[in-house]
């Protein structure tokens, strides 16, 4: 016959003491190791509003503090929108020129037009250094910018952005192909205005992939200045 719940027996009393789980040795007390350990691996951290490899939180903040923004590493789509929040902030917190320091060998050229569509609605002059190398995408941001320079290194790489890989219907590929071209004819003519070169030539340097050095840029009309004794 089955007891009343009354006459059910209590199970054993557990024991909440972190002895009664260490292992017994001989020889002298065992000091218990209470560091946590994960059970899987931990994300590695989210990459900087530049879009290149992580730096340090602290010197970002200070880089933000002198009104520096990065553009560093390929110009995507997240890292323009992050781009983006830094200027317009920036252009919030005062007049000042911002200093955008560009290290980037090209990117998506719907990223670029984000970041110009900002620099351009901005009242804050932006002041753009190219302190390692620019090409692609990230030639139209540079000639966006006010002051361009760069340092006696740099490397700039006239190259036409590529379009990005559009999938479905005849038509609809059509359709992206044409907003790609007009989009390049916009790099194309700000590049002409920058430079003071033809748009002939502009767009037969794009063709070849035509590699500047600082000097010769400067000559070219990418940029005004170079930083740094020559």
């Amino acid at each position: 016959m089955r007891r009343p719940p009354s006459a059910e027996p209590f199970p054993p009393p557990v024991r909440a003491s972190l002895d009664s789980e260490l292992p017994s040795t001989r020889g002298g007390p065992v000091t218990p190791d209470l560091r946590w350990q994960p059970s899987s691996p931990a994300p590695p951290p989210e990459p900087w509003s530049g879009g290149g490899p992580t730096i340090p939180g602290w010197l970002e903040e200070r880089l933000f503090d002198q009104r520096i923004v990065m553009i560093r590493g390929p110009l995507t789509g997240p890292a323009a929108s992050a781009i983006a929040a830094a200027l317009l902030t920036l252009d919030a917190a005062g007049p000042e020129p911002v200093q955008l320091h560009v290290a980037s060998s090209g990117g998506d050229l719907n990223a670029a037009h984000a970041v110009i569509d900002v620099m351009d609605a901005m009242a804050a002059p932006v002041h753009a250094v190219v302190t390692s190398e620019a090409g692609g995408a990230v030639l139209a941001v540079l000639a966006a910018a006010g002051r361009r320079s760069a340092y006696r290194h740099a490397r700039f790489k006239l190259v036409e952005p590529r379009a990005a890989g559009v999938t479905g219907t005849a038509d609809e590929v059509a359709a992206a192909a044409g907003q790609h071209l007009r989009e390049l004819e916009e790099v194309v003519l700000r590049l002409v205005e920058v430079t003071g070169q033809s748009r002939s030539r502009i767009e037969d340097d794009l063709s070849a992939g035509r590699v500047l050095s600082a000097a010769e840029a400067r000559d070219y009309g990418l940029i005004d200045e170079i930083v740094g004794k020559a």
